[in-house]
């Protein structure tokens, strides 16, 4: 019985202690941002196709998310993007730019560690088990894709 009383104590003691969320605002501002996001990739990849027109949408779309990945690594190692993750939460996470993040994040901060130890190590910490789910499930889907062309 103690336990019991100990446990809802403590988790009043929580319940207070937790931030409120602003549902309403918080949505708000990761809607606004990840579309901001989104429609910055659309301004680079037709900027990109003005300037070199004889790329294809296919290699201009390739560059333009190499452009990504690389200003979110950039504003990430300079500490912009964990604030911009701060005020639009989920907003700057599922674009490709919150995955650059996750990988660059660790490096950065695990930098005082070494180059082997520190930087590489940690960088596919957080993206790592991403990367092998995204590479094994693509091979099973491509499997799966070739087993079907066998029969048709």
């Amino acid at each position: 019985m103690e336990d019991v009383k100990r446990n809802e104590a403590y988790n009043r003691y929580i319940k207070e202690k937790i931030p409120k969320t602003k549902a309403w605002p918080t949505l708000f501002n990761s809607f606004w941002v990840g579309g901001l996001i989104c429609v910055l990739g659309q301004g680079i990849n037709d900027i990109l196709l003005l300037i070199f027109p004889y790329l294809s949408q296919q290699s201009a779309w390739a560059c333009t998310l190499i452009i990504l990945i690389f200003l979110a690594s950039f504003l990430t190692g300079i500490g912009v993007y964990d604030q911009i993750g701060k005020f639009a939460g989920g907003g700057s996470i599922v674009p490709i730019t919150g995955f650059s993040n996750s990988i660059t994040s660790p490096s950065v901060e695990f930098k005082s560690e070494g180059i082997i130890y520190g930087i590489c190590v940690k960088m596919f910490t957080i993206a790592g088990p991403v990367i092998v789910f995204g590479v094994v499930s693509s091979m099973l889907v491509g499997l799966i894709y070739w087993i079907i062309g066998l029969f048709i």
